[in-house]
């Protein structure tokens, strides 16, 4: 995005925008995983889940000619790899953490492998709303320019939020979460339970990786997620397992996403390779800001494995 016509007022501008689109992956991904460690498993697979569902997505939407296809296609795949982390992860002595890097590494190979014919073809884009339009500063129109996933990933977080706080169903997720014992004792069958929800936290990565594919990059290529999966898991200790938190967690981690490009575009190019590692650095500070035994547990779930 060239700034030049505006000034420096161009960076926030441009960071604003940037954290909006960068944003909408992490929190789809985000709000996922705490649906699943909510129920008391992690599932670090949701970084292979991601690149299926990018591939996917655009495969689906490039054949059928239907942005909207390859977003239902992806949120299907997603839910696929989501219940088969599940299923395996509720079999007896089964690992959750070492099924998930597991499938981490499946789903971006099968979407190397099956992806290739699609590097290069080009696939319908979702559709945008131009909330800029008020303003004749092409800068301006381009920054307030929110894709409808966005718009609807954050009506997604205030729904989960309430449903966990007020829903019969909710209440079942805490339980299972907090204690399999209590659960079991209130009739509950937590694996079950934990299998449906990490199958439905799989949709919501799919569809993130959809977003990637049709949107913003708007391509689909092997490194198009650069491990954005992996730091949503890291993003969703940094929100305490709170839906509303992922919202502004995932704009925290949109905006240090798009700080490179922002700076890069008034001319401020010293520290380039530092200015596009803003989410990494993130990343890290945030693991050690929780690394503490009181504070990386504070609000989690009591079944999730980082809790024994």
């Amino acid at each position: 995005m060239n700034t030049s016509d505006i000034g420096l007022w161009g960076v926030p501008l441009a960071i604003l925008g940037g954290a909006v689109r960068v944003s909408t992956p992490f929190l789809y991904v985000s709000l996922g995983e705490v649906l699943t460690e909510r129920s008391g498993r992690i599932n670090l697979g949701l970084e292979g889940t991601l690149v299926f569902g990018a591939m996917a997505a655009y495969a689906v939407a490039f054949h059928s000619g239907s942005a909207w296809a390859g977003v239902a296609a992806a949120a299907l795949c997603g839910a696929g790899f989501g219940l088969l982390h599940g299923l395996i992860c509720s079999l007896p002595r089964v690992n959750d953490i070492a099924i998930g890097i597991a499938l981490m590494l499946l789903g971006t190979g099968l979407a190397f492998f099956y992806g290739t014919p699609y590097v290069q073809p080009v696939a319908p884009h979702l559709p945008a709303i131009p909330f800029g339009n008020w303003s004749n500063v092409p800068q301006v129109q381009a920054a307030l320019r929110v894709n409808v996933l966005f718009i609807a990933g954050i009506a997604l977080a205030l729904l989960m939020a309430w449903a966990l706080r007020a829903t019969r169903i909710g209440l079942m997720l805490r339980v299972v979460g907090d204690s399999t014992d209590a659960a079991r004792a209130m009739g509950l069958r937590p694996n079950r339970i934990r299998a449906l929800a990490t199958a439905a936290g799989g949709a919501f990565a799919g569809v993130g990786g959809a977003y990637l594919s049709l949107f913003y990059p708007g391509s689909w290529s092997e490194g198009i997620s650069s491990g954005q999966g992996l730091m949503a898991v890291a993003l969703v200790i940094f929100a305490r397992w709170s839906p509303i938190n992922c919202f502004w967690a995932a704009l925290l981690f949109g905006g240090a996403g798009a700080l490179g490009p922002a700076l890069q575009s008034v001319g401020i190019t010293q520290g380039y390779y530092l200015f596009y590692a803003a989410p990494y650095v993130l990343t890290l500070g945030v693991l050690i800001a929780t690394s503490s035994p009181t504070q990386a547990t504070a609000g989690a779930p009591g079944e999730l494995s980082i809790t024994k």
